[in-house]
């Protein structure tokens, strides 16, 4: 979508106003946080993904995408991705979707919950993000031979602490006993393996979001920052650097976005789509990886500190590649893929995209 999209101005705004990465790395507490979210929940933000009958705002993927790149670009540290990946599991299911933060289990490759013929959940999952913070949690869970969502009370559960690289909390999560507050029909196209796409999916869009404003802050300090009598950025090897760092940041917001747009046209998670969104995950969180050390040593020692606003989306970068399955675990999985649909289907497999 374009730039001047009402939803990316209007995400913009309320991140520009209420979530400055300075402001938040120099407040005494997390005050800030309280009217953030009143804001984003008022401007229907939040249920992005939910459609009108259920509750939400009825917005396009794409959009939610949008908002998604966006709140990369602020290293928003609040619930929000959480929230819109719950609320379109919910969706899915045809389960209202409440107000409020939550969040989403499982959350990693290989990990289940079983929903038992007595009405109550049983099982243990890792690395549930914001976990303390949700007030409901979207579960999807196995019955018998079938796959249902259930939406969860989060104070029922037995949450562990715990935290990501970026401080953000990442928690293990305890079901067993805990009796569901709404619980789906089976849904037909929809399994462990679809969130943990969907997942990947986001974490994708904010991380190039997050890549584009580290290049914005590299390039700004580059100016600033004199050596030998002159920026650094008049240095031959500093603007190579910061080039690279450029191109990093354009194959992530390419990838994402050809990614945002399969998912938004596809009418259910197929090879093409699962294609898109390995490559996306691969290649953006090779970005990460090579953007975020591009950026700290344009920086130097400065851009680890506690003041400076650059470890806020360092560190979240580092995190977010491995969010549901790091690139190599997605690289695994596609060539998997295309080792066993044969060769003969590789060039069309590639060309169609």
């Amino acid at each position: 979508m374009s730039d001047d999209n009402i939803i990316i101005d209007a995400t913009t705004r309320i991140f520009q106003d209420l979530c400055d990465p300075q402001t938040i790395t120099n407040a005494a507490d997390d005050s800030w946080k309280a009217p953030l979210w009143e804001a984003l929940e008022e401007s229907g933000l939040t249920q992005a993904w939910t459609p009108d009958d259920l509750g939400g705002a009825g917005a396009t993927i794409v959009d939610g995408f949008d908002v998604l790149r966006v709140s990369g670009e602020f290293a928003v540290p609040v619930p929000l991705a959480e929230t819109l990946l719950a609320g379109w599991l919910l969706s899915r299911a045809g389960i209202i979707v409440p107000q409020g933060a939550m969040t989403i289990a499982p959350a990693r490759a290989g990990e289940q919950l079983t929903l038992g013929d007595d009405g109550s959940l049983s099982g243990k999952v890792r690395d549930i993000p914001f976990a303390n913070e949700a007030g409901k949690i979207a579960v999807m869970a196995r019955r018998g031979g079938s796959l249902v969502v259930a939406l969860v009370d989060r104070a029922s559960c037995q949450v562990a602490e715990g935290s990501s690289l970026a401080g953000e909390a990442r928690s293990t999560v305890g079901f067993d006993g805990v009796v569901p507050e709404e619980v789906s029909s089976p849904v037909e196209g929809l399994n462990e393996d679809t969130l943990m796409q969907m997942g990947a999916a986001v974490r994708t869009a904010q991380m190039a979001g997050a890549l584009q404003a580290i290049l914005d802050i590299s390039v700004e300090y580059a100016k600033e920052r004199v050596a030998f009598e002159r920026p650094i950025g008049k240095f031959q090897a500093v603007q190579h650097n910061l080039a690279r760092l450029g191109g990093e940041a354009a194959a992530a917001i390419a990838a994402s976005g050809s990614l945002a747009d399969t998912i938004g046209r596809a009418e259910r998670f197929d090879d093409q789509v699962f294609l898109e969104v390995a490559s996306a995950k691969i290649r953006v969180g090779e970005a990460a990886g090579e953007g975020a050390g591009i950026a700290h040593q344009a920086h130097g020692a400065i851009g680890f500190t506690a003041e400076h606003i650059l470890h806020r989306f360092t560190t979240r970068l580092w995190s977010w590649r491995d969010d549901f399955g790091s690139e190599s675990v997605w690289a695994v999985r596609l060539g998997e893929m295309v080792a066993a649909r044969g060769a003969d289907d590789l060039w069309p497999m590639v060309a169609t995209q």
